[in-house]
Formats: structure tokens, sequence, C-alpha cells
């Protein structure tokens, strides 16, 4: 359906970034297993997005919704495991969108600390 929008020339890859969004770096994602070769940096920042808004998510019925430490701690791992980007992932973590989204959209009992350094470290593992 995006694909059929009269985007203009600088957004003309929103289909593609929005569909890659369940991409994976390794090429284990879908729907297409792309590999990191394939993968746009707008690309990857959504799987970085998609990701951390599924893992916290109030309104999954086949999930309940994660502490944002809980759901950083995951995502560092991913890094590690080669699923994610960890350069963008470092600096989802040091600009500080994970907490502006968290304030806006978490309850307040999942908006624990988090040891930045620490998962920023297990993600370079």
């Amino acid at each position: 359906m995006l694909e059929q929008l009269p985007f203009p020339r600088e957004l003309r890859q929103v289909a593609d970034w929005a569909g890659n969004h369940h991409e994976k770096l390794d090429g284990t994602g879908y729907p297409r297993r792309l590999a990191a070769e394939d993968l746009s940096v707008p690309e990857r920042i959504m799987a970085i997005a998609d990701i951390f808004e599924a893992l916290t998510a109030r309104d999954r019925p086949y999930s309940a919704p994660r502490p944002m430490s809980k759901a950083l701690a995951i995502m560092g791992s991913m890094c590690a495991e080669g699923h994610l980007c960890p350069e963008l992932f470092e600096l989802f973590l040091r600009s500080g969108v994970y907490l502006e989204y968290g304030r806006e959209h978490l309850d307040p009992q999942q908006l624990d600390e988090v040891d930045i350094e620490s998962v920023i470290g297990a993600s370079a593992s």
C-alpha cells in the first residue's frame, strides 16, 4: 500500500523502510531475510524502534510490558548476537530517545533505572 503513495523524491524509500523493520543484520529477519549490507540506516533505525516499542508495549495480549532496563538489556543481547546495529543502538541510548519515548508512552513502573554503560558494553560483546 505504501508503494502506491506519491511520496516526494526524498521519501521514495518509505515503503522499504517500513516494510523491512523486522529484518535483522544477520539475515534471519523477515519477510525478505536481508543481511546487513542490504539494510539502509533508516531500516536499521526502524528495527531498533520497532523492537523497543514491542518489548515495552502495554497493549500486546501475548506479552507483558517490560521495564526499560529489561527491554534494553534484551536489545543489547540482540546487538551482541548480530541482530541489531550496535552503533545505532548506542546512539539510541546516548541520545536519550528511549527515555523520551518512555516518559511519553510507558507506565511509570516501567521507567526504571538503566545503566547505559553496562547495556552498551553488553551490546558490543
